[in-house]
């Protein structure tokens, strides 16, 4: 950790690399997330060796983020490091006090309740400043937040019916032109099924993910598939299309 200081720090100096000298927390943002999803796709592949790296990619970013507000005087990586040190151990009472959390759940319930301590009375179990998240990301938080409070369906079935009244109510605004409303229904229905995937126990960012590759491989065999008869996809009717996807369906089960 320490040469990872001195090598920032050196590309930081006055007569260090120009591009890390113009960096900022702002322009950093965009990179910070991309190395996330890096990580991310790594343990999705079971690849040790990439999320070894990336892992340190993510590292860097940590370290530079600190020692930008280290130069502003904000504030310095020790201070950092500190920090989360103490947050760890006042929100596991249960391991490192004389409380107990006999599950995760509870571990869960007990760590919403310190942090809304830490607030301050009246804060509210859901955060304001979590809506630079992606949409999916943060729907799925909100809705555990909630039910961590009690205020969930009980079951899977209370979903689906959800689900199906949100749905034709999309079919009425669409029936009766409603521009104003359709995207809040379709919002409506795409929160619901967010529910749903938490109901049945599935991640839905890791649903989702796994659909849009499934489309991606089956897409690109009928690509394949077409232009092993000299033919294109932009030039081929829906109806041999859809026979095509039919067969890509088999031929990549599942």
């Amino acid at each position: 950790m320490q040469r990872l200081f001195e090598i920032v720090t050196r590309l930081r100096a006055p007569d260090g690399c120009p591009w890390d000298r113009e960096q900022t927390h702002e322009t950093l943002r965009s990179a910070l997330i991309e190395e996330c999803y890096e990580v991310v796709d790594a343990i999705n592949r079971s690849d040790d060796a990439n999320l070894r790296e990336e892992l340190g990619d993510l590292l860097l970013h940590v370290v530079f983020h600190a020692q930008l507000a280290e130069e502003r005087g904000a504030f310095v990586f020790d201070e950092v490091a500190a920090e989360i040190c103490e947050k760890l151990i006042r929100r596991h009472p249960h391991v490192f006090g004389d409380d107990s959390a006999s599950d995760s759940e509870e571990v869960l319930r007990q760590w919403e309740q310190i942090k809304r301590k830490e607030k301050g009375e009246g804060a509210s179990i859901l955060d304001a400043r979590d809506t630079a998240q992606p949409a999916l990301m943060r729907a799925q938080n909100v809705q555990k937040k909630a039910a961590r409070v009690g205020f969930d369906w009980s079951q899977a079935d209370e979903v689906f019916a959800k689900l199906e009244e949100e749905i034709a109510e999309l079919r009425e605004a669409l029936k009766f032109g409603r521009t104003d409303a359709i995207e809040d229904e379709m919002g409506d229905i795409l929160f619901t099924m967010v529910n749903l995937s938490r109901k049945v126990k599935v991640d839905a960012e890791t649903a989702l993910a796994g659909a849009s590759s499934k489309f991606v491989r089956r897409f690109q065999w009928m690509e394949s598939d077409l232009a092993a008869e000299g033919k294109r996809i932009e030039q081929t009717d829906l109806a041999e299309l859809e026979e095509r996807w039919n067969r890509a369906k088999k031929a990549l089960n599942p």
